[in-house]
C-alpha cells in the first residue's frame, strides 16, 4: 500500500510539519491528520476535512490531492508523464503526487512518499531539487549527462541555509547536479553513516532537457537497509485517529523502510 505524507510550512518559524498522511488500499484513498497538525497553532484544516480526529474515506481521490494534478485533458498532461518516467502505463495518482510534490504557488505544502523497503532493499526515484542554484559550469555539463550514469551523495554541512544538505554529484569530471529533496537528507545522511557506501546505487534515471528545472534530472536509488531503520516513528507522524482499521492497513508495511519522519522535524 502507497503512503504519502503532507508537509506543512510554517511561514513564521519557516519550520515544516507533517500534518497529513494518504494511502490507497486498493479500494479506497484514506487520509487522516497526523500529530504534526498539533504542533502549530497556526495550523489550519483542510476545507470540508476539518476535524483533526476524524478518518477520511473516499471513493475517488480528495480535491485537496486531484487538483495538485495537472488536468490530463490539457495537452501537456502526456508530456508530464514522460518526464515522471510513467508514460506507456495505467499511471497512479499517487505516483504522479509522489514526483511532482504536489507543489502550487498558492500554497504551503508539500507532498512526499513514504518507500516501502522489501527484502532488505528500497528503491526510490525523485526529482533532484535546486538546479537553478548551480553555476554556470555544472549547467553546461548538465547537457553531458545521461540515463544510467552514477550519482554520488555529497553533504553539504557548511551550506549557510541548510547545514544537513546534500548535494549530487557526478563523479568524472565531478559536476553538481543539484540537492537532495530535504525530506530525503536524514535518510541518506544515516546511510552514509551505517552501510557500505558500496551498497548505495543513485543512478540518473532520466534527463529531461525540454522540462522545467524541477523536472529536468529524475533520479533513482536503491541500497541495502542497514539495522536500525524505522518507518515514521515520530510522533508527528503518527495518525491522531485512534481507528483500529486504519492502524491494520498500515501495519501491512511493516518491514524495513526509510524513516523519512526525521528530514522535516
Amino acid at each position: 500500500m502507497k503512503i504519502l505524507y503532507i508537509a506543512w510550512n510554517d511561514r513564521e518559524t519557516k519550520k515544516w510539519h507533517p500534518v497529513g498522511r494518504l494511502c490507497y488500499d486498493n479500494n479506497k484513498y484514506i487520509f487522516c491528520y497526523t500529530h504534526g497538525a498539533k504542533e502549530s497553532s497556526r495550523f489550519v484544516p483542510f476545507g470540508s476535512m476539518n476535524d483533526l480526529e476524524s478518518l477520511y474515506t473516499s471513493n475517488e481521490l480528495f480535491p485537496l490531492f486531484e487538483n495538485r494534478i495537472l488536468n490530463k485533458s490539457r495537452p501537456e498532461f502526456n508530456t508530464l508523464l514522460e518526464w515522471l518516467d510513467l508514460a506507456g502505463e495505467q499511471y497512479d495518482p499517487l505516483d504522479v503526487l509522489a514526483l511532482t510534490e504536489g507543489k502550487r504557488g498558492t500554497d504551503s505544502l508539500e507532498i512526499f512518499p513514504c518507500p516501502i523497503v522489501q527484502g532488505g532493499i528500497f528503491k526510490m526515484s525523485f526529482f533532484s531539487h535546486g538546479l537553478r542554484y548551480i553555476n554556470n559550469w555544472a549547467s553546461a555539463n548538465l547537457d553531458k549527462v545521461k540515463a544510467g550514469d552514477l550519482l554520488y551523495l555529497c553533504p553539504d554541512p557548511q551550506n549557510r541555509y541548510d547545514s544537513s544538505a546534500i548535494l549530487l554529484r557526478t563523479d568524472d569530471p565531478v559536476s553538481f547536479m543539484g540537492y537532495c529533496p530535504r525530506y530525503l537528507v536524514d535518510d541518506f545522511l544515516f546511510l552514509l553513516k551505517n552501510t557500505d557506501v558500496s551498497l548505495i546505487n543513485l543512478q540518473v534515471k532520466r534527463i529531461n532537457p525540454d522540462a522545467p528545472m524541477r523536472y529536468r534530472v529524475l533520479c533513482t536509488i536503491s541500497a541495502v537497509c542497514p539495522p536500525g531503520f524505522a518507518p515514521c516513528s515520530q510522533k508527528s507522524f503518527k495518525p491522531i485517529p485512534e481507528d483500529a482499521k486504519l492502524h491494520c492497513l498500515l501495519s501491512q508495511n511493516s518491514g524495513c523502510h526509510l524513516p523519512l519522519c526525521s528530514a522535516l522535524v
